[in-house]
């Protein structure tokens, strides 16, 4: 008489990490990730409708034409649009916002492509490891070709990018992390990471089934440039990196850092855990 037991057996990656994937602005360049949010608030105004660098901030990650809609979607921005235009806005005017918002970020993208401080140290360790470092972004690809060519001229350069027009649909849909694993011929998710400064990418790491690291002041959620942070007194510099940690420690991710100088500790924890078996 045969015997059925009730158990089931899971196969589980006990190797290396094998990538390292960043998001652009806020994690590796743009201290502050200033660039989209200054255009954003820039084609609201030329519609007569104000916004806030908060509300301009809100959908941070997101492909930037969703962005856009994303903030005419904000019941704030909805009355002051309907105050202005005696109608709501319409995705013909989303359309045309998107229009006037592409040639006005290329033209700034590269006042703000200095890359964070940490990220070269970082990526030669990560190489070193023989790590493979991957890129991904909200921005187009027209967009990315600018912080292409402005990191490699810092000594920057990834092993692949994968932008937000070369993928069905942006954050958070894993799409742009799995493109990613198939360019750097990853042969398991698992033994991938992902680094981010905005809910939606680190939301996106999670659904590729990949490790996720949030950056905290140097990105979205803190919001500041690095010399307004560096002018803080300390007691709002705690308060704000505290309300950034809770945010992307809330959307699931596995470590939180103030920016990419402290992740090395969590790639050396993170090979430590999948030696135990542990997945993402």
């Amino acid at each position: 008489m045969s015997q059925i037991f009730d158990f089931g057996y899971r196969r589980s990656y006990r190797g290396a990490v094998q990538a390292v994937i960043f998001d652009w602005a806020g994690t590796i360049v743009d201290f502050g990730c200033v660039a989209p949010a200054v255009v954003f608030v820039e084609v609201f105004k030329d519609r007569r409708v104000p916004i806030s660098m908060a509300e301009a901030r809100a959908p941070m990650g997101a492909p930037k034409k969703d962005h856009i809609r994303a903030i005419t979607e904000m019941d704030s921005v909805r009355r002051r649009w309907e105050e202005a235009h005696g109608r709501p806005p319409s995705e013909a005017d989303v359309d045309a916002m998107y229009e006037d918002f592409v040639p006005r970020q290329i033209a700034c993208l590269s006042t703000y492509s200095a890359l964070i401080p940490g990220t070269l140290e970082l990526v030669a360790e990560l190489r070193r490891q023989d790590i493979k470092i991957g890129t991904n972004t909200g921005y187009s690809a027209e967009m990315a070709a600018v912080n292409l060519a402005d990191t490699k001229a810092q000594g920057f350069e990834p092993d692949s990018c994968v932008t937000a027009s070369d993928v069905p649909a942006g954050r958070p849909y894993p799409f742009m992390c799995l493109k990613n694993a198939i360019e750097l011929g990853v042969d398991c998710v698992d033994a991938c990471v992902k680094v981010d400064d905005t809910v939606p990418g680190i939301e996106e790491g999670l659904n590729a089934g990949m490790w996720s690291i949030g950056v905290t002041v140097s990105g979205n959620e803190v919001g500041l440039t690095l010399e307004e942070w560096q002018d803080l007194p300390e007691a709002e510099k705690a308060a704000r990196r505290s309300q950034a940690h809770r945010r992307l420690a809330q959307a699931g991710a596995h470590y939180v850092v103030d920016d990419v100088s402290q992740v090395l500790p969590c790639i050396d924890d993170i090979t430590q855990r999948l030696a135990r078996g542990e997945r993402p």
